[in-house]
């Protein structure tokens, strides 16, 4: 027999656990008094929204208790910053089953408007925060943020600061590694002592108590909470929200000794869906994530999971050299990277991917995912590290001369063939092996290293013609490509963000600073389709869609290392891509 849940029961289920977003469908009563038992709790870790819809979004908070037990949470929806105009209203039981946490769906919105919204607990009532659901029918502007890479302990989030200072965001869209796994010194952790920026807990985080406490830590920034109560986010995660190059059954980060690793991923997933303003697919499905959102007629947002639910484990240059010769074993490699039966979405979300391109109505295509799909090959001495780039440039340019030599070129001046006797010994036949090597992918993390799905996708988009842009995030460098499939047919343009805080190429590198603008542009010039690279800077981007084009604006900050920081105007850069072109040009 069907039965009425009460005002009574929905709290009860709530402090249960019985759904991850408690949906939101009206205004609700005043609390009874038989139901004020609530632990007395105040909000520290800032407010958040996620998620929009045409007629919902996700509405998030954590509350700290003065001690252990039940907290009850009510909160306000408005469409005015004052709480004149309620929405919808209602309350919850929160508790440590949930980390404290609270997370509602907050239903029965209009589309494309702006609303405002506020947490209380007993005496306590948190900041005001802002948020937007979705738009229908015709849209003639959307911009986003899009982010990604925010490592703590390497410096201040003044990235996010930075994007909190944009007043006309449709939403940030964060393309993973919100958090990072490794322990207090680990990567990236020069500067933490002396920022107060250490991790907490100090080891790494294997438990799902280990990431409650990291996630926990992470929402006491400043910068973090500001950029979370002025807009919404539409997130996916990277490998660090697990561990460090997370595929299905593994990480590259997770070692003998540290238990199982199906045990650790979802403790991590879970804490993720605690903590993050995330609508699941259905309640206790934490794997799941990759979803699309609809911005009227204009773009169509697909977000997808490439790290976690299906991805095969990253092939390794190493397997292919022989440790005797030095020789690379390509056509083995060939095979390998090319193989269909090679997975990085897995069969059930690359068939939903192609089903929802197919059948898309909006005149942006974008796919919200970790890492670069644009193919970045180079010359095989630099990609193995046997070469950095000056050296190859360096070579390979007196390698050239020698040849003309060789050829009896009559062009050569005398100042040349005085360069190239005094450094020929340079080229001995180790070097001359090296230089004649093929270009090969420099990241088989990225789609490099997965090319039959990339060109499953590819294809689908050529054939239906698709105005396709694909963002990235997780190399914590700036990129933009123009997606070419397996016949050399333009296809789609990707824009990459750089890192929050995460330390680039420049890093790995060791480039000094007066190196990285001709490093950048050198390899620009050594990959084909690659039209723009960042090597240096922490930033964001913004992309902004009208009927005619996408436009993508880079921007960076001059440090991390101080609170006392500037937009790094003179390293910003844009570019954009008409409708219908595929080709990626400079805005000056």
């Amino acid at each position: 027999m069907n039965r009425t849940v009460t005002r009574r029961d929905f709290l009860a289920m709530s402090a249960k656990g019985v759904g991850v977003a408690v949906i939101s469908y009206g205004l609700m009563g005043c609390s009874d008094s038989n139901d004020d038992n609530s632990v007395p709790a105040q909000f520290l870790h800032g407010i958040a929204s996620g998620d929009p819809a045409i007629d919902a979004v996700i509405l998030w908070t954590r509350v700290t208790p003065e001690s252990e037990g039940d907290v009850k949470v009510s909160w306000q929806v408005a469409s005015d910053a004052a709480f004149s105009q309620l929405v919808t209203t209602g309350e919850m039981v929160t508790n440590a089953s949930r980390d404290y946490t609270v997370k509602i769906d907050a239903r029965g919105l209009r589309a494309g408007q702006n609303y405002f919204y506020r947490f209380m607990t007993g005496d306590k009532t948190s900041v005001v925060g802002k948020t937007r659901t979705l738009p229908e029918g015709d849209v003639s502007s959307v911009k986003l943020a899009v982010m990604s890479c925010a490592n703590f302990p390497a410096g201040y989030f003044n990235v996010y600061e930075l994007a909190a200072a944009q007043d006309d965001l449709d939403a940030v869209v964060h393309l993973g590694d919100y958090i990072y796994e490794y322990a207090r010194g680990g990567y990236a952790s020069e500067h933490a002592v002396e920022l107060g920026r250490e991790v907490l807990p100090a080891t790494e985080l294997l438990t799902l108590g280990d990431y409650r406490t990291r996630y926990g830590q992470y929402h006491t920034d400043a910068s973090l909470q500001k950029l979370h109560a002025k807009v919404p986010f539409i997130t996916v995660w990277d490998d660090h929200e697990v561990a460090n190059d997370t595929w299905r059954d593994g990480a590259e980060n997770h070692n003998e000794g540290e238990g199982d690793f199906a045990v650790r991923k979802e403790a991590a997933l879970q804490a993720y869906f605690e903590w993050l303003p995330i609508r699941p697919w259905r309640e206790g499905n934490h794997e799941e994530i990759y979803r699309s959102f609809s911005y009227g007629n204009l773009v169509d947002l697909h977000m997808l999971d490439t790290r976690v639910l299906a991805r095969d484990k990253q092939l390794d240059y190493a397997d292919y050299m022989d440790p005797t010769t030095g020789s690379f074993a390509g056509e083995r490699f060939l095979a390998d990277v090319t193989s269909t039966t090679r997975t990085m979405l897995g069969l059930t979300q690359l068939l939903w991917l192609q089903g929802t391109l197919l059948q898309a109505t909006g005149k942006w295509q974008v796919l919200g995912q970790q890492i670069l799909m644009g193919k970045m090959s180079l010359p095989a001495a630099i990609a193995t590290q046997q070469m950095s780039i000056p050296q190859y440039a360096m070579l390979g340019a007196l390698a050239k001369l020698a040849a003309r030599a060789a050829a009896n070129d009559p062009t050569l001046t005398a100042q040349e063939l005085q360069y190239l006797q005094a450094n020929q010994a340079l080229l001995t036949p180790e070097v001359i092996a090296l230089l004649q090597l093929p270009a090969i992918p420099y990241n088989l993390d990225a789609w490099d290293g997965y090319a039959y799905e990339r060109e499953v996708i590819l294809g689908t988009a050529k054939s239906k013609n698709l105005n396709l842009v694909v963002i990235a995030g997780d190399t914590h460098n700036a990129w933009a490509n123009e997606l070419k499939d397996v016949n050399g047919d333009t296809v789609g343009v990707e824009f990459a963000t750089s890192s929050v805080s995460s330390p680039g190429l420049e890093y790995y590198l060791n480039l000094p600073a007066e190196q990285i603008p001709a490093t950048e542009a050198a390899i620009v010039e050594l990959v084909p389709d690659l039209k723009y690279a960042n090597l240096r800077d922490r930033g964001f981007m913004t992309l902004t869609f009208t009927a005619d084009e996408v436009r993508s604006d880079w921007h960076y900050v001059d440090t991390i290392l101080s609170k006392d920081f500037q937009a790094a105007t003179a390293r910003g850069y844009s570019a954009k891509a008409k409708v219908g072109e595929h080709v990626i040009t400079p805005i000056v």
